[in-house]
């Protein structure tokens, strides 16, 4: 569950929030996600992943390991890059205990956890299985109090079971594939791109119109159910999306 917005997604597929946006505006790879203008709108749902696929089984174990587990550059003594220092504070502050997997020593699990977890970098922070985000995302949840609401109970199991799938019959699954593939490049946010209601859409906003892209928008303080509905139905507890 993801609480905030803006959220982005390209050719209805969630790319991210404001620092996931911001880290692929500047390596370049923001770019390499646009869809090619002569191409349909005419979108399919992504197929399931396949649970027998070995690498899958191996990021599956490593990312159950613990019940947190953090995938980042280096190690909580010596981290390797700004984020995974930054979210390592931020869980010691917390007082939470936590495994961790320095992604440099394992191109494999580097690369396929990108796609395994449809996010593109690290580090990511995982509870009870399930992906919680990067370094904006646990930040947030850090200073509003919602990150040790989404701790497991100490004495519960790790013997954790996939999501079920979200049916296609519900009506406001069918209004969020609506708006989500509105436009090839669709931003939702709170207010809209001239008159931005929250620091990180404006920030967003700039990264893209900096990049020269185009795209959509929806204010989600307009359509409390778009906006509650959303984050259940991409998994993802913050906005920008």
């Amino acid at each position: 569950n993801w609480p905030t917005f803006p959220q982005l997604y390209i050719s209805g597929k969630l790319v991210g929030g404001v620092d996931i946006v911001k880290e692929m505006a500047e390596d370049g790879s923001l770019q390499d996600h646009l869809p090619d203008p002569s191409t349909s709108l005419d979108f399919k749902p992504l197929a399931a992943k396949p649970d027998a696929n070995p690498l899958h089984e191996k990021l599956k174990a490593l990312i159950t390991k613990e019940q947190v587990m953090l995938f980042m550059k280096g190690d909580p003594d010596g981290p390797k890059c700004g984020f995974s220092n930054t979210i390592v504070g931020l869980l010691r502050d917390q007082g939470i205990k936590f495994g961790y997997f320095d992604i440099l020593t394992d191109e494999e699990v580097r690369q396929g956890l990108k796609e395994y977890s449809n996010w593109p970098t690290f580090p990511q922070l995982y509870i009870s299985g399930k992906l919680v985000g990067g370094v904006d995302i646990v930040k947030e949840m850090a200073e509003d109090g919602s990150l040790q609401d989404h701790l497991p109970d100490p004495s519960t199991s790790l013997d954790f079971k996939p999501l079920a799938a979200k049916p296609d019959a519900n009506p406001l699954h069918e209004k969020l594939k609506a708006l989500i593939t509105k436009e090839q490049v669709m931003l939702f946010m709170k207010g809209d791109p001239d008159g931005p209601k929250c620091g990180f859409s404006n920030t967003i906003v700039g990264l893209l119109r900096d990049q020269g892209i185009k795209f959509g928008y929806f204010d989600i303080l307009t359509d409390e159910e778009v906006r509650q509905g959303l984050k259940e139905y991409s998994n993802w507890p913050t906005f920008p999306q």
